[in-house]
């Protein structure tokens, strides 16, 4: 039924070429949070799970890097949930951080907010001079001070929300970095939460000359246009991942036309 929606949506309106690809895909697939081909080529079955004794661990390797799961027993939840990894930084994926032109340059400072796993900060952790993972959820804190071990003496974990407003639970990135630091690139997948971030970091953007910014957008309906709009106004310039998201889970999540939504959004100041 979802589907048939979306379906008639884009074939009762004028398309672009990305719109037209998944128009095709759909009347031949079934629905997909990613409504391409190359989720396909990827099975939860195929990724091979290790348990670290001494930590009580599971985890994979993700670039020749040990990466640890939040629960020591659960290989079949592990392999889901690296797959899932697999498929959102896939390099034809709309949930793609970085790309060959907008990427993370040797020595820079990374805040990671919403880390969860840490796969983003462990894809560029040799080229970062320094990254700062906020995650609140207890129990990716031990996975994450796993998987950056090797990395410690330049790793710090802040377990907290990054928001517009510090409370007992939550902190301003303006709140925690002081005036005169300096941080090179952000990146934010916090589940509608974005603006936020952006907002708690106004200070600290407008004192940042180079900076660029990865932020998710598929959240809600109007996260895309919102952020666009946000961060143009402080100079940035925006420029959307490829391809579109179906995404219509959560429960605050409401989901009308235009069913696409843009994925993440680069900006570059």
């Amino acid at each position: 039924m979802f589907k048939s929606k979306i379906v008639n949506d884009l074939m009762n309106r004028f398309l672009n070429d990305e719109e037209v690809e998944v128009l095709e895909f759909l009347k031949k697939n079934p629905l997909h949070i990613f409504p391409y081909h190359f989720p396909e080529k990827y099975k939860p079955e195929d990724i091979k799970i290790e348990k670290d004794e001494d930590k009580g661990l599971l985890f994979t390797y993700w670039e020749g890097k040990k990466l640890y799961y939040k629960n020591g027993h659960q290989v079949k939840k592990a392999q889901t949930y690296f797959n899932s990894l697999l498929l959102e930084q896939d390099p034809n994926s709309p949930h793609r951080y970085l790309t060959s032109e907008f990427k993370v340059k040797q020595g820079d400072v990374i805040v990671d907010v919403g880390s969860a796993e840490g796969n983003f900060s462990l894809s560029v952790i040799e080229k970062a001079s320094k990254v700062y993972l906020f995650e609140v959820e207890k129990d990716w804190i031990k996975a994450l001070e796993a998987t950056f071990e090797p990395w410690k003496e330049k790793v710090e974990v802040v377990q907290k929300y990054v928001s517009d407003e510090d409370t007992m639970d939550s902190i301003k990135l303006d709140t925690f970095f002081n005036i005169g630091q300096t941080v090179n690139f952000i990146k934010a997948d916090v589940e509608g939460a974005e603006a936020k971030v952006v907002n708690g970091a106004t200070r600290l953007i407008k004192s940042q000359p180079n900076l660029k910014i990865a932020v998710c957008t598929y959240h809600r309906q109007s996260d895309a246009e919102d952020l666009d709009k946000l961060l143009k106004r402080m100079a940035f310039v925006n420029h959307f991942s490829d391809k579109y998201m179906i995404f219509h889970f959560g429960s605050t999540n409401i989901v009308e036309p235009p069913y696409l939504r843009k994925a993440v959004l680069r900006a570059v100041k």
